[in-house]
């Protein structure tokens, strides 16, 4: 892995000031003009008073401008928080005060709340930027998690945390200068920061096709991240052209069916388990029949405690930031205990579900994605997601919500057999486009809202 002696822009300016590091749908961009429209950017924010160790905020989609918009604030030395564009004002009023937000830019027109100064990217210079020193381990960025309950929390991490997932990502996938990787996640999700840092990591090409079809953003693609939903309908469409090389899935259970399609295609399929607090990918591996997600990655490390997986390494979070502090979340031996559920089989881990999704059924302890990974075996099921629901007979009962195209009753022909009595869904709901429209991971809790909704209309 390079060891980085300035910002990682500016030293691939330096080494291969030709070579593309970013490309859209209008233009490429060399290394080196990269690094100059950093410079101006970075410029014309610091005489607009964003400062070293201060907080900015970055509401956009994935375009050009707001990538730009990242990389110039963490040249500034200040903190980067990307926010979803779905993110409700409320929230954001409530949650920004206790970030120490300072700034904030917006692709669009939006209001931020009271005490946040908005930013404009500038169309030309005002000078050099002010030099602020390449720091590894300086804290570099805030990314929210995806809490079930209560306000996000912000994990922090510095530049080391983000280069050592990238190291760990391409010790295990051939990904070099010569590649380019699409940006096909949010920027406001860690796994989408990851592509960014294995493209500043290795040298190569970032892709930035925002608001275009599948199909047409990944032309010239080598390497992308996608969810499953997403790679099924690569598949249905048409590939020809296409130069895809390797794929790596996450966001929800992998139907085997649909990696065996996309090998065959000559598609390298990679799955894995990551969390926002390392920075994305934690363990990986090549997708097989076995629903395992491989062994940690090149400095990581892993224990079972009474079947928690416990974490620990290099791209760990320093903490969750609230009110100008770190508030550590790790026990004193430095071990991040995840709540998630795990075993190893074969010489593999295998996540059994999160601790805290456990409910019972009459007495009997339901585990939703022991059922989620029967279903992911049906090819009639893209994906799927089982919750409970209230019951007065047995407290809880799991109920399932399909994208797929098979009729329920063949659906619950088939599984019902494989299930014990008390696990066998009560219901089956088709998943909404509201749901399952955008994003890179459904949340739980909005199924679980949902389906209860749904019971109310039609009890």
């Amino acid at each position: 892995m390079t060891s980085f002696d300035n910002w990682p822009w500016h030293y691939w300016a330096h080494h291969t000031p030709h070579s593309i590091a970013l490309r859209t749908p209008a233009a490429q961009w060399s290394w080196r003009v990269l690094a100059q429209r950093i410079n101006e950017l970075a410029a014309a924010w610091q005489q607009a008073g964003v400062t070293a160790g201060c907080g900015v905020a970055l509401r956009g989609k994935n375009r050009l401008e707001l990538v730009l918009a990242y990389l110039a604030v963490l040249q500034c030395g200040a903190r980067v928080i990307p926010l979803s564009p779905q993110l409700p004002p409320d929230l954001l009023a409530r949650l920004l005060p206790g970030l120490n937000i300072d700034f904030g830019w917006c692709g669009a027109h939006f209001s931020w709340p009271d005490g946040i100064t908005p930013l404009a990217i500038s169309p030309s210079s005002v000078g050099s930027p002010a030099r602020i020193p390449w720091q590894i381990n300086r804290l570099a960025t805030l990314t929210l998690t995806s809490g079930s309950s209560g306000l996000p929390k912000a994990a922090a991490h510095t530049f080391a945390a983000h280069l050592a997932s990238a190291e760990g990502v391409l010790s295990l996938m051939n990904f070099q200068h010569r590649h380019s990787w699409l940006l096909s996640l949010p920027l406001c999700h860690v796994s989408g920061q990851g592509i960014v840092w294995r493209a500043l990591a290795a040298g190569a090409t970032l892709v930035v096709a925002d608001d275009m079809p599948l199909e047409q953003a990944l032309a010239g693609c080598s390497h992308a991240s996608l969810v499953p939903t997403q790679l099924w309908r690569l598949l249905k469409g048409d590939m020809a052209g296409l130069s895809l090389q390797d794929v790596l899935l996450g966001g929800a259970m992998i139907p085997p069916d649909l990696t065996r399609q996309a090998e065959a295609l000559g598609i390298r399929c990679w799955c894995g388990y990551g969390l926002t607090e390392f920075a994305s990918t934690v363990c990986a591996k090549r997708a097989d029949a076995s629903p395992g997600v491989g062994m940690p990655l090149t400095g990581r490390e892993l224990r079972l405690v009474d079947d928690e997986v416990w974490l620990r390494g290099g791209s760990i979070a320093s903490g969750y930031w609230q009110q100008g502090r770190l508030i550590p979340f790790t026990d004193s031996d430095g071990w991040f205990h995840t709540r998630d559920r795990g075993r190893f089989v074969d010489g593999e881990l295998h996540i059994s579900g999160r601790l805290d999704n456990l409910f019972i059924c009459g007495g009997e302890g339901i585990q939703p994605e022991d059922i989620e990974r029967v279903l992911a075996i049906h090819p009639g099921v893209r994906q799927a997601f089982v919750v409970p629901v209230a019951d007065e007979e047995f407290g809880q009962r799991p109920v399932a919500v399909v994208e797929g195209d098979t009729p329920f009753e063949q659906l619950r022909a088939w599984l019902d057999p494989q299930l014990a009595p008390w696990q066998r869904p009560a219901a089956y709901f088709t998943l909404p486009d509201t749901l399952g429209g955008g994003g890179i991971k459904i949340s739980r809790r909005s199924i679980m809202d949902w389906v209860a909704a749904q019971f109310t209309i039609n009890p």
